[in-house]
């Protein structure tokens, strides 16, 4: 996550209306470093995920091509028996009505930038069918992803932030047991996303989702990281482990997603509003 980006999401981690982003933050380092010897999923989770890759572009009659490249980058997983699709906005906000009903509907309308509405709608999608959401421009590898969809845990990538050198830290030295620095943030990105259907997680984290979307802000468009994104699923985790004081078994961390993908930082796209970073908290205009 590039530096603008991550000063906002801190900021808004930071709110004294929030729970403290530093519990926060140990809470995430505690899991990510534990996450070798992850627990077993509970029966609740056993089951199997349908084997899907969903992903999003807000109008795919405007489809970048370099965004296209990263997409058909996954065809490959169908040799696995991996079913793909591919949403719109308009496909999505159909999706979203018909499953969830008119409140989700409008809360969606709501999400005033292609991120935000990606963000609302994997949420939507994993809890109403499950499976695996993935952004559209992350780019495969060819590894092996069988084993994502073996039960119905909640999947998901950390991320470490260093705010002494306005860098990402890598996971080859964040994971380690006992590593960390007072200037490190550790949180969940919600890419990918891989859950089964109805779970609790994913559940609360649309619940938050909603709430915040429909809350009057007296004509202040909403911070998009904190309102769907990472810092929403991240703070959402973080409650269910406090509620219930177990949550290992419902989720396991991702610490070598990068062996399967990495996202693709030179596309055209990132260079004008449909980069969320460039247009956090202002109209969009496609």
């Amino acid at each position: 996550m590039p530096q603008t980006s991550l000063r906002t999401f801190l900021m808004n981690a930071g709110n004294p209306r929030e729970e403290n982003h530093h519990a926060r933050s140990s809470f995430v380092r505690g899991l990510v470093q534990r996450s070798g010897d992850s627990a077993m999923p509970s029966s609740v989770f056993a089951r199997q995920l349908p084997k899907k890759i969903v992903q999003f572009w807000d109008n795919l009659d405007r489809l970048p091509s370099d965004v296209g490249e990263c997409i058909e980058t996954w065809k490959k997983t169908e040799q696995q028996g991996v079913e793909r699709l591919l949403f719109d906005k308009r496909q999505a906000r159909d999706f979203i009505h018909r499953k969830l009903g008119l409140r989700h509907k409008q809360a969606y309308d709501k999400c005033y930038h292609p991120a935000m509405q990606s963000d609302y709608f994997r949420l939507c999608y994993i809890l109403v069918e499950g499976g695996c959401y993935i952004d559209a421009d992350d780019v495969y590898n060819g590894s092996q992803i069988q084993h994502l969809f073996s039960d119905g845990r909640l999947k998901i990538q950390p991320l470490c932030y260093d705010t002494a050198t306005n860098t990402m830290v890598p996971p080859s030295l964040f994971t380690k047991s006992g590593a960390g620095a007072a200037s490190w943030i550790f949180y969940f990105n919600n890419n990918p996303l891989i859950a089964g259907s109805g779970h609790p997680v994913i559940e609360h984290a649309l619940a938050q989702a909603t709430l915040s979307l429909e809350k009057d802000l007296m004509n202040v468009l909403p911070e998009i990281q904190s309102t769907t994104g990472p810092g929403n699923l991240t703070k959402s985790i973080f409650d269910a482990a406090t509620k219930n004081g177990e949550i290992e078994q419902a989720l396991l961390v991702l610490c070598n997603w990068e062996d399967i993908a990495r996202s693709r930082w030179e596309l055209s796209y990132r260079n004008d509003a449909r980069n969320w970073r460039l247009s956090n908290c202002q109209g969009y205009r496609e």
